[in-house]
């Protein structure tokens, strides 16, 4: 489909550059939204998922999936369960292995093409609904994009999607995110996920090689000690060569929107493939000149952000 241009997403004016636009909503937003229901379902490989319910009695469910080191309570997540149900529609949030109140079982943890734990949780929650749209966000959009472009059995049920700043390009995206300009965001990831080494290694002594955490000092060198290897890949360079959402958008086979805003600090310049998109018939990019990294805020905590309008707007309208 040819990209969406006529965007009409207009940062606050005091919002005047891309970091404030990724760091105001993540610190100060406030979303008050009634108590989930939490569940929690077994994997195939006995580990668990924990999930929140928000329910409406709808046959439509919407399924949002979080980003890196993110979580089912982030504002951002609370923010488009709140818009998807004043809509009318059920919710589903979920945390993934290691991102809820409990360190998961097993050794592995998450990473951006796990698409085996988002079908867990699709395939355990489907049984209710006629309809399942899915909504991710960052790692979570990667994650939803894979799921949807690869090759696998999926339910006919999932009708729509709507990804929110996507690393479409794992790879380049890593190297945007790990220069100096962005180090306060790498910092503060990586500090989160040796935390989780650390702790993980309590529970599997000598098998973590915690000694090698001191010599990485960006995200990729994460990448290539632990997500890939723990997870089955080589290293850094084949976990992104296999997993980035980029190579599977032509599998997608139901309506899907990519908001991507062009400004984000996380995202290379692979991650507007305009020229891609104009051949896709399933897919829409709509590439804001502002926006942000999992921003797009309305100004007001009161208001939707403008990724809930367009979130729901799209899955609306495609049903």
């Amino acid at each position: 489909m040819p990209p969406i241009s006529h965007s009409s997403y207009k940062r606050p004016s005091w919002l005047f550059n891309s970091h404030l636009e990724t760091i105001y909503p993540a610190i100060f937003r406030k979303v008050s939204l009634r108590a989930p229901k939490p569940e929690r379902i077994d994997t195939l490989d006995g580990d668990f998922l924990d999930l929140d319910w928000y329910k409406n009695d709808s046959d439509h469910l919407i399924v949002i999936s979080h980003g890196l080191e993110g979580s089912s309570d982030r504002p951002y997540m609370l923010g488009m369960a709140k818009a998807f149900l004043q809509a009318g529609y059920d919710v589903l949030t979920w945390n993934y292995r290691g991102c809820g109140p409990e360190l998961n079982k097993q050794v592995i943890f998450y990473h951006s093409g796990a698409t085996y734990d988002l079908d867990r949780v699709i395939d355990h929650a489907q049984k209710d609904y006629a309809k399942i749209s899915l909504v991710g966000f960052s790692l979570g959009g990667n994650l939803t994009l894979k799921y949807l472009g690869e090759e696998r059995e999926r339910p006919s049920k999932i009708v729509s999607a709507v990804a929110v700043s996507v690393p479409l390009h794992l790879a380049s995206s890593c190297e945007k995110i790990s220069k100096k300009e962005n180090f306060l965001y790498s910092r503060r990831f990586l500090k989160s996920l040796k935390e989780k080494v650390m702790k993980k290694s309590l529970a599997y002594p000598g098998e973590i090689p915690t000694g090698v955490l001191r010599n990485i000092k960006t995200l990729s060198d994460f990448d290539d000690f632990f997500t890939g290897p723990f997870h089955g890949f080589a290293d850094a360079a084949e976990y992104y060569s296999m997993n980035s959402s980029l190579f599977f958008l032509e599998g997608i086979q139901v309506p899907s929107l990519i908001l991507n805003a062009q400004n984000d600090p996380f995202l290379s310049p692979q991650c507007y493939p305009l020229q891609l998109c104009r051949k896709l018939d399933r897919v829409w990019c709509e590439f804001p000149k502002q926006g942000g990294h999992v921003g797009f805020s309305s100004g007001k905590d009161a208001i939707p952000y403008y990724s809930e309008q367009r979130a729901v707007e799209f899955v609306s309208k495609e049903v």
